[in-house]
């Protein structure tokens, strides 16, 4: 990129460098490149190594790759675009990554009394629904989904399917059906559960439960299967289903620690090593597993067993101390911080300040909808960027722009795809969000990393490419088949027989 940086001893990490733009010699002759598009009048938020903001700038996008980004009187003299797309002065953003989300119970948002603990939500709303759900509701919600993370900015999430049965595979098949008719890159997480209900906690599901003796309760036992035949049903999914140039892919995903073996978590690590994907678990969520995991942490317990590393995307890590942020330093391990989820259910703050201190990789995910309740990656790293100010009561911590790079290039370095998505680069993804900025909320907009951070909602989001295909333009969904207000018509209903059926209160 022609241009220079006004302070070159702030392009680090996590500071921003603005790029002054060089301007073409006058009655130079240019050479006509030709591109698929030009998105232009805007600023680039580039989100490389440097931070770089290109003010008035351009983003030629050549088949599913950026081909070049820079002024925009440049670009628009020299190349030969098929489309422009006009970005009006609003922000042109790297497509927003959502590292930890669940997707199927988006359709009991709202739906229960929110005085809960982890495990009374757990048994007694999510997974009380989810077993009653069929194909097609499971279909319903993903396209629900979807919806709403594109119209958020989102190109890429990475689905935590903890209660997957594998005894019926249809939803599965029926959800990934929607992710590639939507257009939306979906990383889908196998999850995996094999270790055997001992009666502690046979016990503490029979208490649980009886808060809502009417609903519907499958035992805690129901999704449990073999140590060999989980990772060998999950080794066929990824050869059937695991293609990442054409925006699925798929990981072996051990749902909690205390729900599986030492051996289904060293084997999933080995998966993803012979499978180059990566695999991701739920770890140290609440205080419970704390003292499951008795004389070890979990994060001790997950080195000895082999299941630390760059391979291994570790969501919450709130119950851990300064030698497990050690440990997860040590061995570049990332970790997803699903933060209004954890503060719906009080499990605690995660040490993220110590994480990003020690240079783990930390991204942001929205986790369940129904206890973030949006699934908006803008809305929640300005939420980071502020409650953890007040928590550690230090306004220097977790700045603006760290919390912009856990939505991402950080978070697509947590997910294993810093080479191609994150950032707008030429030669990587052509994943990419418009946000507008011509709003009274966010005028005046100087930084436009500030606005986007503690500003946006995420409402302000227009235009939205995955891969070049444009799937948002004037916030309209192009992937939409009918009316979107008879679709949510029909989500609402779909919604309200199903809670009806699990008798949720």
């Amino acid at each position: 990129m022609a241009g220079a940086i006004s302070d070159p001893e702030s392009a680090c990490r996590h500071g921003i460098a603005v790029f002054t733009p060089a301007v073409p010699t006058s009655g130079s002759r240019t050479p006509q490149i030709m591109t698929d598009l030009l998105i232009t009048n805007g600023t680039v938020v580039t989100q490389n190594a440097d931070r770089q903001l290109v003010s008035g700038g351009a983003v030629a996008v050549t088949g599913d790759r950026i081909s070049a980004i820079g002024p925009a009187e440049r670009l628009e003299n020299e190349t030969t675009p098929d489309r422009v797309i006009d970005a009006d002065g609003g922000a042109i953003v790297p497509g927003l990554i959502n590292a930890h989300t669940h997707v199927s119970d988006i359709l009991l948002r709202g739906s229960f009394d929110q005085d809960r603990g982890l495990y009374d939500w757990l048994f007694n709303v999510k997974q009380a629904a989810l077993f009653e759900m069929g194909p097609e509701e499971y279909e319903t919600a993903a396209r629900l989904y979807c919806i709403e993370a594109i119209r958020s900015g989102t190109t890429t999430f990475v689905e935590n399917d903890t209660a997957l049965d594998w005894n019926d595979l249809e939803p599965t098949r029926r959800k990934l059906d929607v992710y590639d008719r939507m257009g939306v890159r979906n990383i889908y997480g196998a999850g995996i559960r094999d270790l055997p209900v001992d009666a502690g906690f046979q016990r503490m599901f029979d208490e649980i439960t009886a808060r809502d003796a009417e609903s519907t309760h499958p035992g805690p036992d129901t999704l449990v299967v073999d140590t060999e035949r989980a990772l060998n049903d999950v080794e066929s999914l990824i050869e059937a289903h695991h293609a990442p140039e054409e925006g699925q892919s798929v990981w072996p995903a051990p749902a909690t620690l205390a729900t599986t073996t030492s051996d289904a978590l060293s084997g999933s690590y080995r998966l993803a090593e012979e499978y180059d994907v990566m695999t991701t678990a739920h770890v140290a969520e609440a205080e419970a597993e704390v003292s499951e995991r008795g004389a070890l942490s979990s994060i001790e317990y997950l080195r000895n067993v082999g299941y630390l590393g760059d391979r291994a995307l570790l969501g919450h890590c709130v119950q851990t101390n300064e030698r497990d942020v050690r440990l997860l330093a040590q061995t570049n391990t990332p970790v997803v911080h699903n933060f209004r989820a954890n503060m719906r259910i009080a499990t605690g703050f995660a040490p993220v300040t110590s994480m990003l201190a020690r240079d783990v990789t930390v991204g942001i995910g929205t986790d369940n909808s129904i206890l973030n309740d949006t699934i908006n990656p803008l809305s929640d790293a300005g939420a980071v960027a502020t409650a953890h100010k007040g928590y550690r009561r230090d306004s220097g911590v977790v700045s603006a722009q760290q919390a912009f790079d856990m939505v991402t290039c950080d978070a697509a370095e947590a997910i294993g795809r810093a080479g191609d998505l994150g950032s707008i680069e030429p030669g990587k993804q052509a994943d990419i969000a418009i946000v507008d900025l011509d709003r009274p909320h966010l005028t005046p907009s100087p930084e436009p990393v500030h606005a986007l951070v503690y500003g946006a909602s995420g409402s302000e989001v227009r235009t939205v490419l995955c891969a070049g295909t444009v799937l948002l333009e004037d916030r309209e969904l192009l992937a939409l088949d009918g009316s979107l207000n008879s679709f949510l018509a029909e989500a609402t209903a779909t919604a309200d027989h199903l809670v009806d059926r699990a008798n949720i209160t």
